[in-house]
C-alpha cells in the first residue's frame, strides 16, 4: 500500500519516491522498465547499472528488500563501453 512518498537523492539530485520505497523501484522509475525479484528487466533486456545506497553497492538480488528512507544518497551508475 502506497502512503505517500519519500524524498531521497539520486545522482546528486533531490527524487521522490512513492513508499514503500526500494532500489527496485527506484530503478524502475529510473530506466523506465519493469524490474524483477531479482533484480533484472521483465523484458530480459540487460540493465548495465549498479547501485549504491550510503557509498554500500546494493547487490541486484537485494533490489526488491532493500528500502530507501528520506534522506538516503544514492548513486545509479552505468555501464559504458570504451576506454
Amino acid at each position: 500500500m502506497t502512503h505517500g512518498t519519500v524524498v531521497v537523492t539520486v545522482n546528486g539530485e533531490a527524487t521522490d519516491v512513492p513508499e514503500p520505497a526500494t532500489v527496485s523501484t527506484l530503478v524502475s522509475r529510473h530506466t523506465g522498465r519493469e524490474i524483477t525479484a531479482e533484480g533484472l528487466a521483465l523484458d530480459g533486456s540487460r540493465l548495465g547499472l549498479a547501485v549504491a545506497v550510503g557509498e554500500e553497492v546494493v547487490p541486484r538480488s537485494a533490489w526488491a528488500t532493500t528500502r530507501l528512507a528520506a534522506g538516503d544518497a544514492v548513486e545509479i551508475v552505468t555501464a559504458v563501453q570504451g576506454g
